[in-house]
């Protein structure tokens, strides 16, 4: 052996010195890519298997962030396949899984709680098939209850025993649901709603019985004992009869009141009264009734009723007679032997006559009726009470002015009339259906309505308008004796600004003659008057002014008067 090892390791080393450097190169790459794979090979093979959690994959990254946290949360190692599958380590801890999930409600919506059914493997029991059978009636039974509207959220826990040989050592099937549900809902209270609930788990469950089945609310309140209910239901019938009698008299009024107010005007229908009685119970009636038979129909159009009635007609008739003439010899038989004579024919014996019997039989045909029916909730009395106000009028004068007595307006009353409440009366039978038969009544009466308040204001609002009337009348009289005035004062404030400009200008007339006389004078005495300068200015302004007053003198006497009233 260690020759043969030798020769080996001589032949190889002969080998490698006979080859060059690229084939010692590509020797070495072969021999590592066959030690790498050897590597990784091991590395695999040592690696645990993984098994999904749940076979559909999920491709909501959101829920698959929530179930890789959750079961994170369990000291679980998670992954996500290419496909969106998440794996666990072992199916173990995949089972322990599941239940987590599936009591969290973090399986995603649309997978099939059957789909636990669809993975084959030689390992499983006949109890692991029991309990993921169960598993998924459990999710199924959960997804229809949550699927209602009126259910936020649901959770179902079903019981199922194994099956025993003896049925009387068999345990029943049992389910306990609690359900949360949605704001505004009145599933809590109806009875319907949640016996079809209870009905949900029947059909989905076999072998599930009623008293096995308890359904409750997130507060343990148990929604289905309906032992004792009866009462409740018969007060929630009567309830809802009273609801239907109040809406069919409200019905009523509105298009009575409707009618009669666009006749007699709103303000005088104010009063109107409805009570109906109706019989809320349903019955089942048979009624077997009898009618003559008609030979004759009525002829239309005649004012009187010509048909003819029979009680019954003859629909086939027999007849038989007997005649007998002899001694009457009745023969009795052998001595000591009675015989079979009847009474009657007995007591003729040995008598002469005659008997003749005479036999009528008539078959009599009538007209029946058979009627089944079953009633339902009717009206059995309407009762109607109306009041109409009659017309109010304001009394006027000859001079069609209104009378007015002691600060109040006179008025009359005149009441609605026989004829029109008769009229009304009729109108308001038609509108309900009257029938005498049933009892109705339909009152329809004139009482006055006391109209103290409406008087009152009428008659505050007429002193109102009068006062109003007077201080607008004083208002115009004291606006004209002011504009009187204004016109007398501005008549008399002119004659006197005219009479003083007059005075002005005679004066400044006079005295510019007296300068002019002075002026002259110098001149003729040949004296130099030495004016100031001020002195001409004024003397200017004042020619100036002179002779704009005779050219406008309404714009100076304006001027003149904003000056004095600026003073």
């Amino acid at each position: 052996m260690g020759e043969w090892f030798k020769k080996l390791v001589e032949n190889i080393k002969r080998l490698w010195n006979k080859w060059s450097l690229i084939q010692k190169i590509i020797l070495c790459a072969i021999i590592g890519v066959v030690v790498l794979g050897i590597i990784l090979l091991f590395s695999v093979s040592a690696s645990p298997t993984m098994v999904p959690v749940i076979d559909a994959p999920i491709r909501d990254v959101d829920m698959q962030e929530r179930i890789i946290t959750r079961i994170n949360t369990e000291g679980v190692r998670a992954s996500v396949s290419g496909s969106g599958v998440i794996m666990v380590p072992d199916e173990t801890t995949a089972r322990r899984m599941r239940v987590i999930l599936i009591r969290e409600d973090l399986i995603p919506q649309g997978t099939d709680p059957w789909a636990i059914f669809d993975r084959d493997r030689w390992t499983i029991t006949d109890f692991e098939r029991n309990v993921n059978l169960q598993r998924a009636i459990t999710q199924m039974v959960t997804d229809h209850i949550k699927a209602l509207d009126e259910v936020d959220d649901a959770n179902v826990t079903l019981v199922i025993p194994r099956q025993e040989l003896f049925t009387a050592d068999q345990n029943p099937v049992s389910a306990s649901v609690i359900i949360t549900p949605k704001p505004g809902s009145d599933i809590i209270e109806n009875r319907k709603k949640i016996e079809g609930i209870q009905k949900i788990l029947k059909f989905a469950v076999e072998g599930l019985n009623d008293e096995n089945i308890v359904i409750t609310d997130q507060r343990g309140l148990i929604l289905n004992d309906f032992t004792g209910m009866a009462d409740i239901d018969r007060l929630s019938l009567i309830e809802k009869g009273n609801k239907m009698i109040r809406n069919l008299e409200s019905q009523y009024r509105a298009a009575i009141l409707s009618s009669l107010q666009s006749i007699f005007g709103s303000d005088r229908v104010r009063d109107l009264n409805i009570k109906i009685e109706m019989d809320l119970s349903r019955q089942n009636v048979n009624t077997e009734e009898f009618f003559p038979v008609t030979l004759k129909p009525r002829t239309p159009g005649l004012s009187y009723d010509d048909s003819e009635m029979a009680p019954s007609i003859t629909r086939s008739k027999t007849t038989s007679s007997t005649t007998w003439k002899g001694t009457g010899f009745n023969p009795e038989g052998p001595s000591g032997v009675e015989g079979q004579t009847a009474p009657a024919f007995r007591d003729m014996s040995d008598l002469y006559g005659e008997v003749t019997q005479e036999t009528l039989v008539d078959n009599e045909e009538i007209n029946k009726r058979i009627t089944q029916e079953e009633r339902t909730p009717s009206i059995d009395r309407i009762t109607v009470s109306a009041n109409i106000d009659g017309v109010w009028k304001i009394k006027k004068d000859e001079k069609g002015k209104q009378v007015v007595t002691n600060g109040s307006l006179e008025r009359e009353y005149t009441p609605v009339s026989t004829d029109d409440l008769r009229a009304a009366t009729a109108l308001v039978q038609d509108a309900i259906g009257y029938n005498a038969s049933r009892g109705d009544s339909v009152t329809v009466q004139s009482i006055q309505i006391d109209r103290s308040s409406q008087f009152a204001e009428e008659d505050t609002k007429l002193l109102k308008e009068k006062q109003f009337q007077l201080v607008l009348l004083f208002a115009v009289i004291g606006l004209a004796l002011l504009l009187v005035g204004f016109f007398i004062f501005r008549v008399i404030s002119r004659e006197m600004e005219r009479r003083r400009r007059l005075e002005e200008e005679d004066r400044a007339r006079r005295e510019q003659e007296l300068r002019e006389n002075a002026l002259m004078q110098a001149e003729e005495d040949e004296t130099q008057v030495a004016m100031a300068v001020e002195e001409r200015t004024r003397i200017e302004l004042q020619e100036n002014i002179a002779n704009m007053a005779k050219q406008h003198p309404e714009d100076v006497a304006s001027l003149i008067r904003t000056w004095l009233l600026d003073e």
